[in-house]
């Protein structure tokens, strides 16, 4: 019982931890009305099991990713930040027609943002979670990979249900979409400057 508690125990630390900063993005998604809940969800869980895949690969190979050439998916949410305030900036916005929210609704595109938002976020869940499989057996690893999946589900839930909240929801329904342009590039730029990716680029 111990032993199977230490790996809950250790499971969760490891995502909490590299997944913080994830609640603030996943808020901005649900804020925005260009997204549909079932889209965020989608591309999370692509993000978060490409992540865990890629660790799970590196850990077999024994390999660690550098940390600089993960850094350059951080160009994947200046990207779509610097988009989203183009569009902004010529009017070119989703309104609250219903054929609008459709069209929004029915593209693959936004899913394609979540995941890549999602992956370019992770180089530090890479960094930590590949070294801790590397020293698990298949079976911890394949346990962790569960309860990863688990939390992302409550990520998921806490990042809606504040959205929709009776008193919080209102003004970030309101104004979250338009910091979300913001967010992203600031995160863009602070995931290519913790990774030093500027290294690979100038060197």
């Amino acid at each position: 019982m111990g032993y199977v508690l230490g790996v809950f125990g250790v499971a969760i630390v490891m995502f909490a931890s590299t997944n913080i900063d994830d609640i603030f993005v996943l808020l901005g998604f649900f804020a925005d009305p260009r997204f549909r809940a079932k889209q965020i969800v989608i591309g999370q869980y692509l993000g978060i099991g490409a992540l865990y895949g890629i660790s799970v690969i590196a850990s077999f190979l024994v390999l660690v990713i550098p940390a600089a050439y993960i850094g350059l998916l951080g160009f994947a949410p200046i990207y779509f930040g610097s988009k989203r305030l183009w569009e902004r900036w010529n009017g070119i916005e989703t309104g609250d027609a219903p054929e609008d929210h459709e069209k929004a609704a029915a593209g693959h595109g936004n899913i394609v943002a979540v995941t890549l938002v999602t992956i370019a976020n992770g180089g530090d869940n890479i960094s930590v979670y590949t070294p801790i499989f590397a020293t698990r057996s298949a079976y911890e690893v394949l346990t962790i990979g569960c309860i990863f999946a688990l939390l992302t589900a409550i990520w998921l839930g806490a990042a809606h249900s504040l959205v929709n909240h009776p008193t919080l929801g209102a003004p970030i329904r309101r104004h979250g979409h338009r910091l979300v342009p913001f967010v992203l590039i600031a995160l863009g730029i602070l995931i290519l400057y913790e990774a030093r990716t500027t290294t690979l680029l100038w060197s």
